[in-house]
C-alpha cells in the first residue's frame, strides 16, 4: 500500500501561482495512477486532475483545464500540481489519492488519501 502526504499550500492573491506536492512512501508508487481532489467548506470533494502511472495520460476537470498541470517523478515518489492563474473559487483543501478502479471523477475510486493541504486565494 502507498501512503501519501500533501504539502505546498498557502495563501496567495488571485492571478498568482502555487505548486503542490504529494510525496509517497511505501511500495509500488510507480504502479499507481494518482489524482488530486479538492474540498471547499460545505461542499463535496471534487476531482481536479489525474495522472497515469507512467505519465502517458493526464485528465483535468474543466474548471482547471489550461491553468493547472499535473506531473510526477517516479524516481522521487512525488506527484506535483502546478496551479497558475489562481482564482478565489480555487480555495479549498487539496488532497491526493491513489486511483484503484472505476470512474476517475469519483472520489470513491481512490484510496490512501493524504491529510490535505489548504489553498486560499484572495481576491
Amino acid at each position: 500500500q502507498v501512503h501519501l502526504a500533501e504539502s505546498g499550500g498557502g495563501l496567495v492573491q488571485a492571478g498568482n501561482s502555487l505548486r503542490l506536492f504529494c510525496v509517497a512512501s511505501g511500495r509500488n508508487f510507480d504502479g499507481y495512477a494518482l489524482g488530486w481532489f479538492r474540498q471547499a467548506p460545505g461542499k463535496e470533494r471534487e476531482f481536479v486532475a489525474l495522472i497515469s502511472y507512467n505519465s502517458d495520460s493526464t485528465y483535468y476537470a474543466d474548471s482547471v483545464k489550461g491553468r493547472f498541470t499535473i506531473s510526477r517523478d517516479n524516481a522521487k515518489n512525488i506527484v506535483y500540481l502546478q496551479m497558475n492563474s489562481l482564482k478565489p473559487e480555487d480555495t479549498a483543501v487539496y488532497y491526493c489519492g491513489a486511483y484503484f478502479a472505476g470512474n476517475y471523477y469519483h472520489s470513491s475510486s481512490y484510496d490512501s488519501w493524504g491529510q490535505g493541504t489548504q489553498v486560499t486565494v484572495s481576491s
